[in-house]
């Protein structure tokens, strides 16, 4: 299967879209596909697992890079000949992409994944709420399948007019996110560096932006017998130090590989804070460490967190229930230990291998039907030819 990926994100640019494609090339390449990537120019490197990057024109708004509408990507599109496009949270560049890839006659998979609604009014791009799921609704319309990572995104997609829909979450690193990794000597190091006199540490791991409401954590202020911990930068960082005044926070930056790995296994309690995720990333890593997790009861946490098994979800906007159910975690060891065994065994089927054998069936689905199109019309597509002629 010949694959074109078109990312808004990519290295070396960090973050969910760039880590859910990272892992989606890596198991084509393990599978023996072929694959392309097209991404915004922003430094990316010129290939990886083996596959080209072709970078087009962009601009940097708010430290991040916007890709810009390029006759490029039709031209590199049709020199691969992909059999499907897969376009990884479309905004400007995907939806290039997928106009483009329907011209050639090569179906699409659009990846929903980011909240364009929220990103659009927080970013001042000028677009009311209304008009932003508009222009989803148009980008998502043009794709052949667009998969949604969460009940609640399914829900918002279908409401704005999205007609062809399916589910796709993420997978977990079950091996490097592991209960185990607690024994490890950077894990022992850095539990001793933030519990120094025995506390409870309440984690947090994700960018520190407005979208993701990290502020809340001020509602720990006062608790005794913990300390807090956030991995992570951003630019909401300075704002967010002033409001986490007279918490007890250990700031450890960015950190990704075995390093963030140490940290989770350093957590003893993982929050998550932002209330217009669609999905949460982090609460199946925190899981896949064997911690609980307290989440917002809204948008992809509502999936992943069973309340009272494995973690706790509060009313979004209720700092007060936020710091009740820190609270009762805190305070109970083995109610900690228990719903952390819960969470390890909540995300044992969703590895990456099986999440993205997932995506694979979605691809061939939708190139069966594409396929079955071309044959009632009598049209040979550009993109199949090198597969099907």
């Amino acid at each position: 299967m010949r694959v074109a990926v078109v990312s808004e994100s990519f290295l070396p640019t960090v973050n969910g879209v760039t880590n859910s494609v990272l892992r989606v090339l890596d198991h084509l390449a393990e599978a023996g596909h072929e694959a392309i990537v097209i991404c915004p120019d922003a430094g990316a490197p010129a290939e990886y697992a083996g596959f080209r990057i072709h970078q087009v024109p962009s601009i940097a708004y708010r430290q991040f890079p916007v890709g810009l509408p390029s006759p490029q990507v039709q031209r590199i599109l049709a020199r691969f000949g992909p059999d499907v496009l897969h376009a990884a949270s479309p905004f400007f560049l995907g939806a290039q992409a997928i106009s483009a890839a329907n011209r050639l006659g090569v179906p699409s998979v659009a990846i929903y994944q980011t909240d364009v609604a929220g990103f659009a009014r927080r970013n001042g791009l000028g677009l009311t709420s209304a008009i932003a799921w508009k222009y989803v609704r148009w980008v998502h319309e043009g794709a052949d399948l667009t998969l949604a990572p969460s009940a609640a995104s399914e829900y918002d997609l279908r409401d704005a007019g999205v007609s062809r829909i399916g589910r796709w979450g993420r997978g977990v690193d079950l091996e490097r996110y592991h209960p185990n990794k607690r024994r490890t000597k950077a894990a022992v190091a850095l539990r001793e560096r933030l519990s120094p006199d025995g506390e409870v540490v309440v984690g947090y791991v994700g960018r520190v932006a407005p979208e993701k409401q990290v502020e809340r954590l001020r509602a720990l202020r006062g608790l005794p017998g913990l300390s807090v911990a956030i991995v992570g930068d951003g630019p909401a960082r300075e704002a967010v130090a002033r409001e986490l005044w007279g918490v007890p926070v250990t700031w450890l930056g960015r950190l990704g590989g075995e390093d963030l790995a140490a940290a989770y296994a350093a957590f003893d309690l993982f929050v998550h804070t932002g209330s217009e995720e669609t999905f949460g990333q982090t609460i199946q890593e925190a899981h896949a460490s064997g911690l609980p997790v307290v989440a917002p009861r809204a948008g992809g946490p509502v999936d992943l967190v069973e309340h009272g098994v494995d973690g706790l979800l509060y009313p979004p906007a209720d700092e007060r229930a936020l710091r009740a159910a820190v609270a009762m975690i805190v305070s109970d060891t083995g109610l900690r230990l228990r719903m952390g065994e819960a969470g390890r065994r909540a995300v044992l089927g969703r590895g990456w291998d099986v999440l993205c054998t997932e995506l694979i069936g979605h691809y061939g689905r939708v190139i069966l039907s594409a396929c079955a199109d071309v044959e009632g019309s009598g049209v040979q597509p550009v993109g199949r030819q090198r597969a099907y002629s």
